[in-house]
């Protein structure tokens, strides 16, 4: 059963055909949700732009459209009124059975993609040798939901984590474990602090030159293969992949190491790249580099802006190793849909490798499309980039334990009596999904300011209301003795709230469905705000253990059974656990 927003407008697209022929085909049906019931549940306003383009008045062009209508049973009255706007009310019958039918479901009615694709999602991409910082949040947490969406509807997902492990600091890297005694033929390391050795071997390397100059040598060792050179680079690989992975079992994301796709990966594929390029006429050598020029880039000159694939020195820099993994992306994985989730300052640097893609026809139409998951950045309350009281990066596997210990002290509060296990197991789940929530609710494309108090918060869109709300529901259950199955059949819609909140229930799979094609998580957790904001109405003036009879008893605990099935697979989609207690 689809959205009744969504039937709607296939009906009155049908229609406008109907009345005035093929030629109206691309006008939108303009569906919206009416803000006063006194004018029905939704509006359609194409009249507008209908009588604009046959130049007819609107209200007549409204008339001659619903005399084409056919919806069945789906509308008890369909209105004309002022200028042309039509508004339709849904018969309470066929919203009752439509929302009775999700109760037979357990994908609550969303079936998965007719034409699935091969998903590439590029996301994380953490540095080897650095503990992930906040930067990392938001590509980890806004990757991780769209796998998660995407792969629900059925499309064969293929998480890519991009770690930088490869390129001239390694040098720098490498050199400082010898000097501190690592044993190249069997390392075994151990860095308490990865930022502290990174900033100990890039501050010898600034002062010292003669330490300089063997970092400079081991890059090269490293390149050519060097026994030992390749076992120190890898205990530092090793070694930091601890640390992401601690971060990852934190944070509850899908992320493990049959995910890397690592800098390293593409080193072999660079000079089979360059050929293609140069091979096809799209590289050219320009003051010794190899770039390609794709059209519409100009520097602040005015000038042609070039992508360098190689440089004058016969070396290749991050520009040609993303190059490499486009085409590895789309040729060896065939990816058919290729997502960056990547902070917003690389959308001139992707836009550019995207544009080089599609002139070496990696990208060619109907073949392979590419999109730049931009997102701004998270500040602190002072309206600055998030850092410690020290000023330093925050880190965050030390963010998410502050997240645990401050859910666990509001937990505490709210419910002293919870044993301590289950109080545990809460904390860690409100205050991860606390964080996760911050994140997904806010437009990604916007900065968003990272606020404890406001996060932690049981008023408001956050995370700690939608799981509230998620239990009670499930206390109603409780106290009515029986499990949250309720059996399939209609739902009486006979008040306000109940058709309120059966029209939310409703809207899901168009929410998941517009989340998986515009890659904005924040629609989903609007989506589950407002369905709990209507839960809440419903439950403050609908009666349902106490209901007038059996049969409007039953049905309203339908509705509490399907608002806590959307509220928990919504919420697991974007990767927060939803508990049974609070």
């Amino acid at each position: 059963m689809a959205d009744p927003q969504t039937l709607l407008a296939s009906a009155v697209a049908r229609a406008m055909e109907a009345a005035f022929g093929p030629g109206v085909s691309g006008v939108d049906p303009t569906i919206r949700p009416t803000n006063n019931p006194a004018f029905g549940d939704f509006q359609a306003n194409f009249a507008m732009v209908l009588g604009k383009r046959l130049d007819r008045p609107p209200r007549e062009l409204a008339e001659a459209v619903v005399a084409e209508l056919d919806l069945g049973a789906v509308c008890e009255r369909v209105e004309v009124a002022g200028p042309g706007f039509v508004n339709l009310t849904l018969d309470d019958g066929w919203l009752g059975a439509a929302t009775g039918l999700l109760l037979a479901d357990d994908r609550l009615d969303v079936s998965p993609d007719p034409s699935p694709q091969r998903v590439i999602v590029d996301y994380s991409a953490p540095n080897v040798a650095k503990e992930m910082h906040v930067g990392h949040l938001r590509s980890t947490i806004i990757g991780d939901a769209l796998c998660r969406v995407l792969g629900w509807l059925g499309h064969t997902v293929i998480r890519q984590n991009h770690i930088g492990d490869w390129g001239t600091p390694f040098g720098m890297l490498i050199e400082h474990l010898v000097d501190i005694g690592v044993d190249g033929a069997a390392p075994e390391l151990s860095v308490a602090d990865l930022n502290a050795f990174y900033q100990d071997a890039r501050a010898k390397f600034d002062r010292d030159p003669d330490f300089a100059e063997r970092a400079r040598r081991r890059v090269v060792l490293l390149q050519a293969g060097d026994a030992e050179t390749l076992a120190l680079w890898r205990a530092l690989v090793e070694e930091s992949k601890r640390h992401f992975n601690a971060v990852y079992r934190r944070l509850g994301v899908l992320l493990t190491d049959a995910d890397l796709a690592p800098e390293s990966l593409y080193n072999d594929r660079l000079p089979a790249v360059a050929e293609e390029l140069e091979s096809s006429g799209l590289a050219v050598i320009d003051d010794g580099a190899l770039c390609v020029f794709p059209p519409g880039f100009t520097g602040r000159d005015g000038n042609p802006q070039p992508l360098i694939v190689r440089y004058s020195t016969g070396g290749y820099g991050y520009a040609a190793t993303d190059l490499a993994a486009l085409r590895y992306r789309t040729a060896d994985l065939q990816g058919q849909r290729v997502i960056y989730v990547v902070g917003a300052p690389q959308a001139q640097h992707l836009a550019m490798v995207f544009a080089v893609g599609r002139m070496a026809g990696w990208l060619a139409d109907g073949k392979a499309s590419a999109e730049h998951v931009s997102f701004g950045s998270v500040l602190g309350v002072d309206g600055r980039m998030l850092r410690t009281r020290a000023g330093d990066t925050t880190k965050l596997i030390d963010l998410l334990d502050e997240a645990v210990e401050r859910a666990a002290a509001v937990v505490a509060e709210k419910n002293p009596d919870l044993p301590a296990d289950v109080r545990n197991d809460v904390a860690h789940a409100v205050g991860i999904g606390s964080v996760k929530y911050a994140d997904l609710s806010t437009d990604r494309i916007r900065d968003y300011t990272f606020d404890w108090d406001r996060m932690l918060s049981f008023d408001g869109n956050t995370a700690v209301y939608l799981l509230y709300a998620y239990v009670r529901v499930r206390g109603i259950f409780r106290k009515a003795e029986q499990t949250s199955r309720v059996g399939p059949g209609d739902v009486l819609v006979t008040e306000g709230e109940e058709r309120t909140l059966a029209l939310a229930l409703l809207r899901f799979e168009s929410v998941v469905r517009s989340v998986a094609e515009s890659l904005e998580p924040h629609r989903l957790c609007n989506y589950l705000f407002d369905l709990a904001q209507a839960y809440t109405a419903f439950f403050e003036a609908c009666p349902v253990l106490r209901a007038p009879s059996p049969a409007l008893r039953q049905s309203r605990l339908a509705l509490c059974e399907l608002t806590a099935r959307t509220l928990q697979t919504g919420l697991g989609l974007l990767g927060i656990t939803t508990v049974e207690q609070m």
